[in-house]
């Protein structure tokens, strides 16, 4: 601990020594007086820098902190003729995070000059405008009803939320902020697999509790699922959703990863598991090992939750695996409220680069395919589905929802907003900006109620101008788009519309048989309602 807060504070440290060395030297000379008085004046803002509660990097690194600002003033001219493109991404780009920043700040984000975006390149993605515009609706209405027929609690939830992050990969204070900002522009907060803990009930923001394979929160001490915890956690106000989480995106089949040096006797009581060893959930549940037997838990779990919506989340991997979940809805009859697809580039706190890199379906395909199978299977209207994986602005939310997404989930805009930094030290404990990290030391220096808000004025202007683009394209709601209102260059002369783009089943086409694309109906032969395996 002592080296680590020297280590942060040597710079700090070597201008208190300045000082004395200065004022010992004697201030009768011209030299003498200039020195003291340059070193006083760091010292001073040394001071500042830790009482301030605005800026997380400066609490944590008096006087040397100043430097990024400094550094930053003049990047855009040394980014210009020596480092990096404005929209290269790593994996946000520079212009992505800049405008996190703006917006969650109150700050403008309009963009001057025109596009920095070549229009002509292949992939490049837009929003159709209408000829009959109209003004912008009001983004207080952007929400979406989730819960079925078999649901006696359904949750009128905000189009954009918070993504799955679970307490011990973030701090406590970063989780406070998150929860307060969600209470205050009335979206959900997912508390991710680590559980409920007290700093997400402080607040009293909406919350969606991720159930995952380790069952942390509602689990026995050997690890099974505990239905008499899992209810009284459950029966919460605050708890409005259950999310059954099958995989994530970053590392599907891996499973959640917490390092001991992340595990704090206070994360252990959260999530019920010893201390002194790594926290890392089993690759899949104990509670089912079937499609059958998960619609079974996932009824179970409804009714155990007082009839909230349940649903779960996965990337995907093996199309028939999901496509035999499809038919086990039907065979059972046992129809989940939502399910929330998460993509190959979503995030983590820690995972393996082959997994990050090379394991799980991208979401915008995932999303696809999820859609068209529910379409098929004449159950669309019946299920809900969010999308999660680098979704950041309102034009991707736009995108997502032409695809067939109902409503959409983000965890590092919103990290952005917290005022993460992009130091890519998530796993070390030694974020910089106090996100993720348990150093009582670097979460301090995240100001809870500052951030909150910024997380809201994130939220709020995002939907602000989601609300812009879609009465540009004559639209009053997110629910009314569709794939022929966005457009995708596909080559230097030609551009299509995301329904000549993508194929889209018609309704019931795999219950008949009559399916148009042969990917989907290989699919549908192979999956089996009493297991996973193809037949």
């Amino acid at each position: 601990m002592i080296r680590q807060i020297f280590g942060r504070h040597l710079f700090f440290i070597l201008c208190i020594v300045a000082l004395i060395a200065s004022i010992s030297l004697g201030v009768h000379s011209p030299m003498g007086i200039a020195l003291a008085l340059f070193a006083g004046m760091l010292v001073l803002l040394g001071v500042w820098d830790m009482m301030q509660t605005e800026h997380a990097v400066l609490r944590n690194y008096p006087v040397i902190g100043h430097v990024r600002w400094l550094v930053e003033t003049v990047r855009p001219e040394l980014r210009q003729y020596l480092i990096e493109d404005e929209n290269a991404p790593v994996p946000f780009s520079r212009a992505q995070r800049s405008m996190v920043y703006r917006r969650a700040k109150g700050v403008s984000s309009d963009q001057p000059f025109g596009t920095l975006s070549d229009v002509y390149d292949t992939g490049y993605e837009f929003i159709q405008h209408s000829a009959r515009a109209h003004a912008p609706a009001d983004p207080d209405g952007f929400r979406i009803t989730i819960g079925n027929d078999q649901c006696s609690q359904p949750y009128a939830a905000s189009v954009f939320n918070i993504s799955a992050m679970s307490f011990g990969a973030l701090s406590p204070n970063a989780v406070r902020a998150l929860n307060k900002g969600a209470a205050l522009g009335q979206f959900y907060h997912d508390t991710g697999e680590g559980s409920i803990s007290a700093y997400h009930r402080e607040f009293g923001g909406d919350l969606v509790w991720q159930i995952a394979s380790g069952y942390y929160g509602c689990r026995t001490e050997d690890g099974q699922f505990d239905p008499d915890k899992f209810a009284l956690q459950a029966s919460s106000p605050q708890v409005r959703m259950i999310e059954v989480k099958l995989s994530q995106g970053a590392k599907p089949g891996h499973g959640g990863i917490l390092p001991a040096r992340k595990l704090t006797a206070e994360i252990a009581l959260t999530r019920g598991v010893p201390m002194g060893q790594d926290c890392i959930s089993p690759p899949s549940h104990s509670a089912f090992s079937t499609p059958l037997e998960m619609l079974a838990f996932i009824a179970e779990l409804r009714r155990l939750s007082g009839g909230k919506p349940v649903g779960f989340k996965l990337c995907i991997g093996h199309g028939w695996e999901f496509m035999a979940i499809v038919k086990a809805m039907l065979q059972s009859g046992i129809v989940p409220d939502f399910i929330v697809i998460d993509g190959g580039e979503g995030g983590t706190g820690a995972a393996p680069a082959e997994f990050s890199d090379h394991i799980g379906t991208p979401m915008r395909e995932g999303l696809l395919f999820v859609h068209n199978s529910l379409v098929g299977a004449g159950l669309r209207d019946k299920v809900k589905i969010g999308a999660a994986g680098r979704i950041i602005s309102a034009f991707d939310i736009a995108r997502a929802m032409a695809l067939g997404a109902d409503w959409v989930n983000a965890a590092r805009g919103y990290m952005f907003a917290l005022g993460c930094i992009q130091s890519l030290s998530c796993h070390n404990n030694s974020c910089p900006s106090g996100v993720a990290t348990q150093d009582a030391g670097r979460q301090r220096a995240l100001v809870v109620k500052d951030k909150a808000e910024r997380v809201r004025a994130y939220h709020d202007r995002t939907l602000h101008v989601l609300a812009e683009l879609l009465a540009a394209a004559g639209l009053d709601h997110p629910a009314k788009i569709r794939p022929q209102h966005l457009a995708r260059r596909i080559s230097p002369t030609e551009i299509r519309t995301f329904d000549r783009v993508f194929e889209y089943l018609a309704p019931g086409a795999l219950l008949t048989g009559d399916c148009a694309f042969e990917h989907y109906a290989d699919q549908w032969r192979i999956a089996r309602a009493d297991s996973f395996d193809p037949a």
